[in-house]
């Protein structure tokens, strides 16, 4: 299964964060060469790092696709710039941020990095990942994603949101 992870702390073309993940869920199982399968709830986050930002709005979604994680990051970055994503410094506010977060059991230090380098240090990861996919190991790592909840900094701040709307197309 392959997981991405969906964001965003400030308004854009969609409207506030949390329109903007929905409008991405959508986007992206729009795509002919992609399936959405599952969706967790949004759920509202400090920013890591701590800082002076809105708190973000987050998802996770699994999805399949044949899509090579080169090809399916393409995408997610074309959704982002149709979103009105504009490439900033690391870590700045952002109208939409959609991530590979893991790409089945696909280990890669190539760009798209996969597993998602500091996926495992995130709450606003885990936590949405944990609704849809409770038993994930990470591939790199090997543990269990309940073992990482466990070992997440105590200062994430973290709550559960409005449930995410899968589209059915047919």
């Amino acid at each position: 299964m392959i997981y991405l992870g969906l964001g965003a702390n400030v308004p854009g073309k969609y409207g506030p964060p949390e329109k903007a993940i929905q409008a991405a869920l959508d986007e992206i199982g729009a795509d002919p060469e992609i399936e959405v399968v599952a969706a967790s709830s949004i759920w509202h986050s400090a920013p890591v790092p701590v800082s002076d930002q809105p708190w973000f709005a987050n998802a996770v979604c699994a999805v399949t696709t044949d899509l090579p994680p080169k090809a399916l990051l393409a995408r997610l970055k074309k959704i982002e710039k149709d979103a009105g994503r504009e490439e900033r410094e690391r870590n700045a506010p952002r109208a939409l941020d959609l991530d590979i977060i893991a790409y089945g059991k696909f280990i890669t230090m190539d760009a798209p990095i996969l597993p998602h380098p500091r996926m495992h240090e995130r709450a606003f990861v885990l936590y949405p990942l944990q609704e849809i996919a409770p038993d994930w190991l990470h591939p790199a790592l090997e543990i269990p994603l309940s073992e990482l909840i466990e070992n997440l900094p105590q200062d994430q701040q973290i709550r559960r949101g409005e449930k995410l709307l899968i589209q059915t197309l047919l």
